[in-house]
């Protein structure tokens, strides 16, 4: 096992101390008794910008801890208790999901709480794929099955037998999720953008009957994924389960879709969100639509108000990045151009809206 592969050495400022885990870890898990005294290696997963992840090794062993950002965060995120206990639960029923090892609130062992899952090897497809991965027709499309029947199954999921009754709050779902959004919206706005008011009326008054109540992962994308080294196409893992909950299907759906963007959309969404589903052979957000419903045996004939929101809320979410960085809250020089990115996604979001269907 190469500790180097995918890691960084862990940044200034987050580092922890090794032994005190390390003693922790030793009396939580087995499999570390096993291994030689003083031999934990610490690396840090250099991607995300919310929990921080870190790679232990200990001999023959590997494990992954994450725990919160440094600094106060706000009630309730964060949560690394909840996301344990959610891996601890689905588990079993969805071998995805990794098996989480411990939990730990004790702030003496590392000032915040944490948790540890098992290491899944495997590749993340962002941007582009690997080096030596050729781009094929046959490859895009197997991918595209492969992310589709893995959002069926997690969808599939018996939450009341998996013990997650007081996992979330369905009744009401959608219609709490469209009223918070456009609240953030309107908290964090800065420019006039002419399709707002039309667009925000529209989705207040178009909220369609939620079908029955899922488990939903809320952040369902291709790079919260990891796929075999040897099979680019077969799943290994599904990731970052941070923000899942009990709530409507066809929301988790189009937010997958969402970040789905497709050779035929505009070029300013496409310059947006780039992935590698512009490249050949994957689906068409049709085709991903038409063996989702085959699937699962769900009604998709009000998408297009699913698909209204998932690309509002992507807006409010750099709307909410823009304003700090206009506030003088960050000086991040990426940020200054976020506002152009906003107009572009409110824009296609009330286009489709007014289409009635999706194409």
């Amino acid at each position: 096992m190469n500790i180097e592969k995918d890691t960084i050495a862990v940044r200034s400022g987050e580092a922890f101390d090794p032994h005190v885990v390390e003693d922790y870890l030793r009396a939580q898990i087995a499999e570390v008794r096993a291994q030689p005294e003083g031999s934990l290696e610490v690396r840090q997963f250099p991607s995300g910008a919310s929990n921080l992840t870190y790679l232990l090794k200990m001999g023959t062993w590997e494990g992954v801890l994450r725990r919160p950002p440094l600094g106060p965060v706000p009630p309730k995120a964060h949560d690394m208790g909840r996301e344990s206990g959610l891996l601890r639960q689905i588990h079993p029923v969805f071998p995805l999901a990794p098996k989480p090892y411990c939990f730990c609130d004790d702030p003496a062992i590392l000032g915040a709480p944490f948790y540890v899952m098992e290491r899944r090897q495997g590749i993340v497809l962002d941007s582009a794929l690997p080096s030596g991965i050729e781009a094929t027709e046959e490859l895009g499309r197997r991918l595209s099955q492969a992310v589709v029947e893995t959002l069926v199954d997690i969808h599939a999921i018996d939450w009341q037998q998996a013990g997650l009754e007081h996992f979330g709050y369905p009744l009401g779902f959608l219609e709490r999720q469209v009223k918070s959004w456009i609240e953030r919206y309107q908290r964090a706005q800065t420019d006039a953008i002419p399709e707002v008011e039309p667009l925000l009326r529209w989705l207040s008054t178009h909220i369609p009957t939620s079908p029955a109540a899922s488990l939903i992962h809320n952040d369902f994308k291709l790079n919260n994924m990891l796929f075999a080294e040897d099979d680019p196409a077969r799943p290994v893992a599904v990731l970052d389960w941070e923000m899942a909950t009990l709530g409507d299907p066809l929301f988790d759906l189009a937010i997958s879709l969402s970040y789905w963007v497709r050779p035929s959309d505009p070029p300013e969404l496409r310059s947006i969100l780039p992935t590698v589903t512009v490249l050949p052979g994957f689906y068409e957000r049709n085709e991903f639509l038409e063996l989702y419903a085959r699937k699962s045996g769900r009604d998709l004939s009000d998408m297009h108000f699913y698909m209204t929101f998932a690309y509002f809320k992507l807006a409010v979410i750099l709307q909410q990045i823009y304003v700090r960085w206009k506030r003088g809250q960050t000086q991040d020089a990426r940020f200054a151009g976020f506002d152009k990115r906003v107009y572009t996604l409110i824009q296609h979001a009330y286009a489709v809206s007014q289409q009635g269907q999706l194409t």
